[in-house]
């Protein structure tokens, strides 16, 4: 991939992420919940610095999760 479309991915999957951050912090739902959802945040960013094209899949998924509801239980 060229320099400026790594650049353009790098932009978009970072202004994703933190759309997504905006998004689980506006979640009404047990701290436990938010919690398991900022680590699988916090996982894409790392990710992002390796694979940036799966990261990107991965956040799509983890957005397209959050748009049908599909939150996940909290953790114990």
């Amino acid at each position: 991939m060229d320099n400026d479309g790594q650049l353009e991915l790098y932009t978009a999957v970072a202004a994703q992420l933190k759309e997504a951050h905006s998004r689980v912090r506006a979640l009404q739902v047990p701290e436990g919940v938010r919690m398991t959802l900022t680590r699988k945040l916090l996982a894409i960013t790392a990710m992002a610095k390796r694979d940036l094209v799966g990261a990107r899949r991965h956040l799509e998924r983890f957005a397209d999760d959050l748009d049908k509801g599909r939150i996940p239980a909290e953790e114990g």
